[in-house]
């Protein structure tokens, strides 16, 4: 079974505390890649965030991180189209790769055939990758789009979690009923993490639970 699924709440603290200290030390961008041949060594284990267009994924890696500009944020749907990597920890421990958002109705044909080579490659390929988390907006719930990409995660066998985002946004109530959809819709699927994390990147909301999902992953 899954450590992480087993953890009791002392433990919980323990390793909330131990994500605190990691994620407070040194965090740093290391490249771009818009293709294969220009990802960094597979020599350090690696979790990954992917997410439609506009989902907040750039803001939720920001305050994961503790740092307003690590990952670029942006207004226009679909600007990240490449790997972006963040080395974790002095001396290096893991790293951060932030993944193209997907979905963008007015994205170029050949764009979303690139997002989809890369994507799929990059799951389907890389060795040292631990964990993807699936963001998710509190406010719509999944999307047949984000079919696509659990699919190819689900067919992969990478392992992955849902993480909901804005959930400052809505009621407790609707977003109680969206974290209990979409806990039955992940124990359809193979590779799922049953357990769902709500976050909030402009209230911190979920913030340290996430840090010590990241690190857990690690396992």
């Amino acid at each position: 079974m899954n450590g992480d699924l087993v953890m009791d709440e002392a433990d919980q603290t323990d390793r909330i505390e131990e994500a605190r200290r990691i994620f407070a030390g040194p965090i740093a961008f290391l490249k771009s890649a818009p293709s294969l041949k220009f990802l960094p060594d597979a020599d350090v284990p690696e979790v990954a965030f992917a997410g439609r267009s506009n989902v907040g994924k750039s803001s939720l890696i920001n305050a994961l991180t503790g740092r307003n500009a690590l990952a670029r944020t942006s207004n226009t749907p679909g600007r990240t189209q490449e790997l972006n990597f963040f080395d974790v920890g002095s001396p290096l421990r893991f790293r951060l790769v932030d993944m193209p958002g997907y979905g963008y109705a007015k994205a170029p044909k050949d764009v979303v055939k690139q997002w989809r080579f890369l994507v799929n490659d990059y799951l389907r390929g890389r060795p040292v990758l631990k964990r993807t988390h699936v963001l998710i907006d509190s406010r719509h719930g999944l999307k047949e789009v984000d079919g696509t990409l659990l699919d190819m995660l689900d067919e992969a066998a990478v392992s992955y979690r849902v993480v909901l985002t804005k959930a400052d946004k809505v009621k407790a109530s609707d977003l109680a009923a969206v974290i209990e959809r979409t806990a039955a819709a992940m124990r359809k699927r193979p590779a799922a993490h049953p357990q769902i994390i709500a976050t909030s990147s402009e209230k911190g909301m979920g913030m340290a639970e996430l840090r010590a999902a990241v690190i857990g992953a690690l396992d």
